[in-house]
């Protein structure tokens, strides 16, 4: 017997991956339909124990995508296919009847080429799987497997989006993504008690869904299908494009344009209204008058980072201080807790070190009173900030007097910064995260960020040349620049802004590779697993790169970072980015609101939390910080007093004044342009994707009445509500076009 040698790379090779090289090589399956998809050819072939379609581009390669595995033998019927299908399959065999759709499609303005493959399988008695083989598999010239070479520059992580892409590069068959619906497999998670945690991987060049399995052992879990009830085992599709991008700035564009057209086929779930305004007020009388809120040091109040527990931090104290600034902004005038919480603030700062510390200097000896987060140094600097550009004298000179050291820790690290180190020296105490032996990657974008608003402040051009340096320095990580998801939109920002302020396009294009990673980090699918029935998670961000839970901080601080972005990128942005950015802002302002404790049942809170993090009060306008696609106990880690700004950023964005009307307009869509013309009428412009929706609704205000409304289209066409009650009318429009609203 000869033995087969292999390339180098590849580290071993299953059974599975044998077999299909021979069958490749031998072509001796007989195909069942051919069809051509733009560019490419689609060839549907039967084997021995599968259903494949092998997608080839004439000369370099293509790919191999097992449909259906049979386990054994099946016959195959070809159906007349259904409106847009361009193939319809139906297999019997031992396991039952697989129901098989193939949609194909392109993009011309992006010229892609998509294919969508749905499975259905109604199993012929009550079925236990142990074991699926993954589906998708690389192709030389001659359909080997074991010839083709690449790269695979994202996988699913987590149970984030169900997702692979791939450039093949010999031969030169392009890129590929790969995206498994994960929302059509709800049934079969549910009904087999499993998850699709990490389901979406692989090892080159053995790719693709492993369907989620129990674990097998001398007693199996024999949780099994229903016999005689379809249920979806696969909807996957795929994009396909000709070129292997020649750096990361194109990859991630090309990524995210991929991404963008996965989007807009895939059913999305509805986004419901929140009153956010009265989530704020609630919140603003929590924080005032909770015990378990705040605490006393020094003679000034300080926020509590859980319900009762942990030691005031600078971090938690400027996060609530902003969002409050954000509010009386919203409002017309200063809310008083503004000014209480900021008159503490010095205490946090070291004139020895000339630096803000994490803690003020009482905090307890379970506390490393001179460890900080990389990342701790910089947030607080950048509320700091925001509250300098609205012409707060007491927050630029607390900045200024903190930036110096700033940049020092940034030329140590060599703008590349360790998790965790001592302020006091800057001795590394955690140089890596476990998951992925990197340190804090993204820093250096909310550095760069920092870095821009001193800019802004002084016109000094170190600043400038400080920004420039620090995203420069993170060139080349692509799509693992993420580790914490809020800084990673914040880094986006800085680039966008870079761009706006140098003319160099380099920058608005590395801004995309910051989104890349971003979005490769959500949850672009709806869970009904466990407990997940009771909450959203439809395009979530899980915290950090290698977290199990979303967190609410997270999702508004990036939801903030959005809205600059988008300000500063105008009409020059793709618009597919546009487009992603607009949806990941619409379903944060519904899926945010299933944080606070008293949205959920009270079977679905944990019942225990971290063991330095208090515990959970459904009493308190204060979310969680953690919520589970995989259904679990929510709240775990704790009752975030710090995430309390999540109700003032999201009313204060959502939510608009119209001078002399009876009500306040809410737009789910971040940023239209809203104009009144002052005689009871008012434009609303909205840049979204024309595939996509938004929700605008009229809220009355006290004391007044709504009377009658007239909302058209730019073409005079009148849109029905689809809800009216007497307190709110509320329209669902396109996300792309220009409006016009009346009322008497």
């Amino acid at each position: 017997m000869s033995t087969l040698a292999l390339d180098r790379e590849v580290v071993g090779v299953s059974p599975y991956v044998l077999s299909l090289s021979r069958q490749g090589t031998k072509r001796d399956a007989k195909p069942i339909i051919n069809f051509s998809l733009g560019k490419l050819s689609v060839e549907i072939i039967a084997s021995s124990d599968s259903l494949w379609a092998f997608v080839r581009r004439k000369g370099r390669g293509g790919i191999a995508l097992r449909v259906a595995y049979l386990a054994g033998e099946f016959e195959c019927t070809e159906l007349k296919g259904k409106k847009g299908e361009a193939a319809r399959l139906k297999l019997r065999s031992a396991l039952g009847v697989h129901a098989i759709s193939f949609v194909s499609g392109s993009s011309g303005s992006e010229g892609f080429e998509r294919l969508r493959v749905t499975v259905r399988l109604t199993p012929v008695a009550r079925m236990v799987i142990p074991f699926m083989p993954r589906d998708l598999y690389p192709l030389d010239a001659k359909d080997d497997p074991l010839g083709a070479r690449g790269v695979v520059e994202a996988g699913q992580r987590g149970l984030n989006s169900g997702l692979l892409y791939l450039h093949i590069k010999e031969p030169s068959f392009g890129s590929v993504l790969y995206f498994q619906n994960l929302t059509a497999m709800n049934d079969y998670y549910q009904a087999t008690k499993t998850k699709p945690d990490g389901a979406v991987g692989g090892e080159w060049p053995e790719l693709g869904y492993l369907i989620p399995t129990p674990p097998q052992s001398g007693t199996p879990p024999t949780d099994a299908l229903e016999g005689g009830v379809e249920i979806t085992l696969s909807d996957a599709l795929l994009v396909f494009d000709e070129d292997v991008p020649s750096n990361e700035r194109i990859s991630a564009l090309r990524f995210l344009q991929m991404l963008g057209l996965v989007y807009r086929i895939i059913d999305k779930p509805t986004v419901d209204f929140h009153d956010w305004v009265e989530r704020a007020e609630r919140t603003l009388r929590d924080l005032d008058r909770a015990p378990e809120a705040t605490s006393e040091h020094y003679g000034h109040r300080y926020i509590h980072p859980y319900t009762n527990a942990e030691y005031p931090d600078i971090m938690v104290q400027m996060s609530i201080v902003e969002a409050v600034h954000d509010w009386g902004k919203w409002c017309g005038e200063p809310h008083p807790l503004k000014a209480e919480f900021m008159a503490g603030l010095e205490k946090f700062y070291d004139p020895k070190l000339k630096s803000l510390r994490r803690y003020l200097p009482n905090v307890g000896d379970d506390k490393d009173a001179d460890a900080v987060d990389s990342w701790y140094l910089y947030h607080p600097m950048m509320n700091l900030g925001v509250l300098a550009l609205d012409g707060d004298e007491a927050a630029r000179d607390l900045l200024m007097k903190s930036i110096d050291f700033g940049i020092k820790a940034a030329h140590h690290f060599k703008y590349k910064w360790p998790v965790q180190y001592k302020i006091t020296d800057f001795s590394i105490i955690t140089e890596t995260a476990e998951a992925d032996g990197r340190g804090q990657t993204d820093v250096g974008g909310i550095y760069a960020w920092v870095m821009l608003q001193a800019y802004e402040l002084t016109d000094d051009e170190k600043f400038l040349n400080e920004a420039r340096a620090a995203i420069d320095a993170a060139v080349g990580l692509g799509f693992n620049i993420n580790y914490q998801a809020n800084l990673t939109a914040w880094g986006a920002v800085a680039c966008m802004r870079l761009w706006r302020l140098t003319n160099e396009r380099t920058y608005l294009e590395q801004s995309y590779v910051y989104l890349a990673s971003f979005l490769h980090n959500t949850e672009i699918w709806e869970s009904r697993i466990e407990l997940a029935v009771h909450y959203r998670n439809f395009l979530g961000v899980t915290c950090l790169q290698d977290a199990p839970y979303m967190a609410v901080y997270e999702v508004f601080d990036s939801f903030a970072a959005f809205e600059r972005y988008l300000d500063d990128a105008g009409t020059d942005v793709d618009p597919t980015v546009r487009m992603l950015i607009v949806e990941f802002c619409k379903y944060a302002l519904d899926s945010a609101w299933y944080y606070y404790p008293d949205a959920l049942p009270p079977e679905v809170l944990s019942p225990t939390q971290r063991e330095t993090n208090g515990h959970i009060d459904r009493k308190l306008s204060f979310p969680l910080e953690d919520l589970y696609a995989d259904g679990q106990p929510a709240g775990q880690v704790g009752q975030e007093v710090y995430g309390a700004g999540a109700a003032f950023i999201f009313a204060t964005r959502a939510f608009h004044h119209v001078d002399g009307a009876p009500f306040r307009l809410y737009c789910d869509h971040i940023g239209p342009q809203i104009q009144s013309s002052g005689d009871g009428s008012l434009s609303i412009v909205l840049e979204g994707d024309e595939a996509c929706v938004t929700r605008i609704a009229l809220l009355r205000l006290k004391r007044r009445k709504l009377g009658t409304f007239d909302l058209k289209t730019a073409s005079g066409a009148s849109i029905e509500a689809d809800e009216t009650t007497p307190d709110r009318v509320s329209f669902v429009v396109p996300a792309n076009g220009r409006y016009l609203l009346s009322w008497h």
